[in-house]
C-alpha cells in the first residue's frame, strides 16, 4: 500500500484544509480591515461635508442679515433729515448692534470648527461684546418705547426731554448697562477658578467657559432682571398711550400709531427673546430625535438667533413711511445711476 497516497488522502487533506483555513482567515481579516478603513474614511468624509456645509451656510446667512441692515444703516447716514430724531437715531442704534452681534455669532459657529481651542482671554473678550450687544436689543426696544410715550403722553415737552444730546446719554447708558453681565461673568470665573485658567486654551462657548453653578445662577438672575424691566415698561407705555388715544378728541391717529408702534416694539422684543430658549428647543428635540439633534441644533440657530436679528429691523423700516420712503428713494437712485453709467460705457 502507498502510504503517501494514504496519508494524502486522510491528513494531507486535512493540513492542506487548515493552511486555506489561515489563508481565507487572513484574507477576510484584510478585507474586513480594508471595509473598516473605508467606512472611517467615508464617516470623516461625511462629517467634513456637514461641517462645511453648516459653516457655509451660517456665514451666508450672517452676510444676508447684515447686507440688508447696511442698507438701512446707509439709509440713516445718508439723509440728513434722521440725525435730530431721536427715534431714528435709537432704530439705528439697534440695527448696527443687531450687527454687531449677527458678526460676533457667526464668528464664534466658524470658531468652534476652524479653531476649536482658543486662549482664553481672547474668548472672555468675545463673549463679553456678544453678552452685551444681546442685552442691548431690549433696553433699546425699552427706551424706543419711552420715547413715544414721551412723544403722545408729554407733547409739550417732548423736544426738551428727548434731544439728541440725551439720545446718546441714553445709549451710553445702554452699553454700560448692557456689559455688566458679561462683567459680572469674568469677575466670578477669576473668582471660582485659579488665575492659571486664563493661560488655557478652551473650545469658545459660553456653556464651556461659565460652566460653575455661580454662573448657572448669575445667568437666570440677570435674565429674569433685565426682561422683567423691560416688559414693565413695554406695558406701562402702552398702557398710558392708550389712556391717552382714547381720551383724545383730536390726533387720535398719531395715538393710535405710537400704540401700534410699541406693540410692535413687543414683538420686536418677543423676537429677540427666540434666543433665550434655544436651549430647551435643543433639549427637548434632542431627546426626542437623538440621531438629528446636531441639525436640529444648527437650524435652531439659524431661526431663533440669526433671523430675529433680520426681522425686527426691517420690520420697523419698512414700516415706517418715511424712512422707507428715503430707502426707496437711495436705492432707485442708485440703481438708475448705474443704469445710466452702464449706457454710456
Amino acid at each position: 500500500m502507498d502510504f503517501r497516497k494514504l496519508w494524502t488522502s486522510l491528513g494531507g487533506k486535512t493540513k492542506a484544509t487548515k493552511k486555506q483555513r489561515k489563508r481565507s482567515h487572513r484574507t477576510l481579516y484584510r478585507c474586513k480591515r480594508a471595509m473598516n478603513s473605508t467606512v472611517f474614511q467615508l464617516t470623516a468624509a461625511d462629517r467634513y461635508a456637514e461641517a462645511f456645509a453648516k459653516n457655509f451656510t451660517t456665514v451666508l446667512f450672517g452676510i444676508i442679515v447684515n447686507s440688508i441692515n447696511g442698507m438701512f444703516v446707509f439709509t440713516f447716514f445718508k439723509s440728513s433729515v434722521f440725525y435730530n430724531d431721536p427715534r431714528y437715531i435709537l432704530y439705528i442704534h439697534m440695527v448696527i448692534n443687531d450687527m454687531l452681534l449677527v458678526f460676533f455669532s457667526v464668528s464664534l459657529v466658524v470658531m468652534a470648527y476652524a479653531w476649536p481651542k482658543v486662549p482664553l482671554p481672547f474668548c472672555v473678550s468675545l463673549l463679553i461684546i456678544s453678552s452685551t450687544a444681546h442685552k442691548n436689543t431690549p433696553l433699546t426696544l425699552a427706551g424706543m418705547a419711552v420715547e413715544r410715550y414721551i412723544a403722545i403722553c408729554k407733547p409739550l415737552h417732548h423736544h426738551q426731554i428727548c434731544t439728541v444730546r440725551r439720545t446718546y446719554i441714553l445709549i451710553s447708558l445702554i452699553w454700560g448697562v448692557g456689559v455688566i453681565p458679561g462683567l459680572a461673568d469674568l469677575i466670578l470665573l477669576s473668582i471660582v477658578r485659579p488665575l492659571s485658567v486664563f493661560t488655557t486654551n478652551v473650545l469658545c462657548s459660553t456653556t464651556n467657559v461659565y460652566s460653575t453653578p455661580y454662573h448657572e445662577e448669575q445667568s437666570k438672575i440677570t435674565h429674569g432682571l433685565y426682561t422683567s424691566v423691560v416688559w414693565v415698561i413695554l406695558v406701562f407705555t402702552y398702557w398710558q398711550v392708550l389712556v391717552v388715544a382714547r381720551r383724545a378728541s383730536s390726533d387720535k391717529s398719531s395715538a393710535k400709531k405710537a400704540q401700534s408702534t410699541i406693540l410692535l416694539h413687543g414683538a420686536q422684543l418677543l423676537l429677540s427673546m427666540l434666543s433665550n430658549i434655544t436651549p430647551i428647543i435643543d433639549k427637548i428635540y434632542g431627546q426626542l430625535v437623538p440621531t438629528l439633534r446636531s441639525k436640529i441644533t444648527f437650524f435652531n440657530y439659524l431661526l431663533t438667533n440669526l433671523l430675529p436679528r433680520l426681522l425686527s429691523p426691517l420690520i420697523y423700516g419698512v414700516r415706517d413711511k418715511q424712512f422707507f420712503k428715503y430707502l426707496k428713494g437711495l436705492l432707485s437712485c442708485r440703481l438708475f445711476n448705474i443704469k445710466v453709467e452702464s449706457i454710456k460705457q
